[in-house]
């Protein structure tokens, strides 16, 4: 795609024509390159997302490469002695993972499916950090003799099955509560089980302070009582744990107003408990891991529907007819989280008013936003753009009513590109085995019926 060649100002529009329109972008929320220019149009990467659903269709994912990257290298700067490590749960594409590793950053995956993505993208294999929560048994031991660096051990029973499985020594972290002593039996055991095993090479613990979390002194709270539990581990064991792995959960708007995580202040309360609880405990200081996902891929991500119809309900509801659906916003009917909507193919021409956008499947709890602001004079056909979707979005995406999946699309620089193309018909039926039966294609699809199934 051609770059976008048209006078733009950051979350605005050209000086000239301010006096036109209400700012509707709110910079903590959008990607860091969304502009809005001369012809009121929405852009991110300088691509105009006018182009973007005029060759890649709606509903569609784009990817802002640029503020992606820029999340990554924030928190870089923020902890710089702690150890990154991206949840690809939040937001997997091959080409995402290869940002994570061209960042040097570690990737932690919880599926053969997140792995493979991984090994494709060519990430460092001791940059991979395994979690067992949502992994069988044997995708853990298959991960971890591929040569994983990191695998975290959420229960008693996967000890077992991984010390069975391993070809190989492996480096593991215990997951923990924040409040956890070793006078629990069930961690108590855990550890000694662990250490028992002369193929697992416990190295630390983490643990998951929460999601969402907007307060840093949480994290320092969580980061004394890990370093209590292990100097605990020493007197008991003799062992010395090197890492201390806090996981993600850090808190980032969603729309305007919303909380968010001060990264400094959370280096702050990090080192502050980490001085405190080590002089204390006469602990060396471990390395700080920290997990983030949504707060790394979340703002990067705008997701692009076009408008059906707009229907006036009666007690002045307003209802907006898109043709996406839950299916690819599942964030929507999952969580408690209210989305941002705007206008992204026009200037507006009139003030706004609070409407709900729902999809066209019309499911009971399927809206995706309600109550955003958005102008009076939206019709049939324009174009709306769903900031903070970039998380838990397309990695949480269905095929509910045998509706195929968007593309995934990223934009840097004036160009974009496709990462992961819609699902069409034919791949929804690909697993069928009566579609599959040759005769069947040959009796009842004829060019025309192919020509459907295949989107084309």
């Amino acid at each position: 795609m051609k770059a976008v060649a048209t006078s733009m100002t950051p979350f605005g529009i050209p000086p000239s024509q301010r006096h036109a329109v209400t700012l509707r972008i709110d910079p903590a929320i959008w990607p860091q390159t969304t502009q809005v220019d001369e012809l009121g149009r929405l852009c991110v990467g300088e691509v105009a997302l006018t182009e973007v659903a005029d060759e890649s269709g709606t509903p569609t994912y784009v990817i802002d490469e640029t503020d992606f990257r820029h999340r990554i290298r924030r928190y870089s700067a923020a902890l710089p002695e702690a150890r990154l490590v991206y949840a690809g749960k939040a937001l997997l594409t091959t080409a995402v993972a290869q940002w994570v590793a061209e960042e040097g950053k570690g990737l932690g995956v919880c599926s053969a499916g997140e792995l493979a993505t991984a090994l494709i993208a060519g990430v460092d294999l001791n940059q991979i950090v395994v979690h067992g929560t949502a992994a069988s048994p044997a995708e853990v031991c298959k991960a971890a003799n591929a040569g994983a660096g990191r695998v975290v051990i959420d229960s008693p029973a996967e000890i077992a099955f991984l010390a069975a499985g391993l070809r190989r020594r492996q480096a593991v972290q215990i997951r923990v509560s924040s409040d956890t002593a070793l006078t629990d039996g069930h961690a108590g055991d855990a550890i000694q089980r662990t250490l028992d095993q002369p193929l697992l090479d416990l190295i630390g613990v983490q643990c998951h302070v929460g999601s969402q979390v907007a307060d840093p002194s949480l994290y320092g709270e969580a980061v004394r009582q890990m370093i209590a539990l292990m100097a605990e581990i020493r007197a008991r064991h003799g062992a010395i744990l090197t890492e201390l792995n806090i996981g993600g959960g850090q808190a980032i708007p969603h729309a305007s107003g919303d909380q968010e995580l001060d990264l400094d202040a959370l280096r702050g309360s990090i080192e502050d408990a980490l001085d405190a609880s080590c002089a204390a405990e006469r602990f060396p200081r471990p390395t700080i891991v920290v997990e983030p996902g949504r707060a790394i891929s979340a703002r990067a991500g705008v997701t692009l529907y076009r408008v059906l119809w707009v229907q006036q309900q009666p007690g002045a509801r307003t209802v907006v007819v898109v043709d996406g659906a839950v299916s690819d916003s599942p964030r929507a009917a999952l969580a408690d989280t209210g989305y941002s909507v705007a206008l992204a193919n026009r200037r507006p021409c009139t003030p706004t008013q609070p409407m709900t956008v729902v999809g066209r499947n019309g499911e009971l709890g399927g809206e995706i936003a309600c109550g955003v602001p958005l102008p009076e004079d939206l019709r049939a056909g324009d174009l709306l753009a769903v900031a903070c979707t970039g998380a838990y979005h397309h990695s949480m995406a269905s095929t509910d009513n045998m509706v195929g999946r968007p593309p995934v699309v990223a934009v840097k620089n004036g160009r974009s590109r496709e990462l992961v193309r819609r699902e069409t018909i034919a791949d929804l039926l690909a697993r069928d085995r009566v579609y599959k039966e040759p005769r069947l294609i040959r009796e009842r699809a004829g060019s025309g019926c192919k020509a459907f199934l295949h989107g084309q």
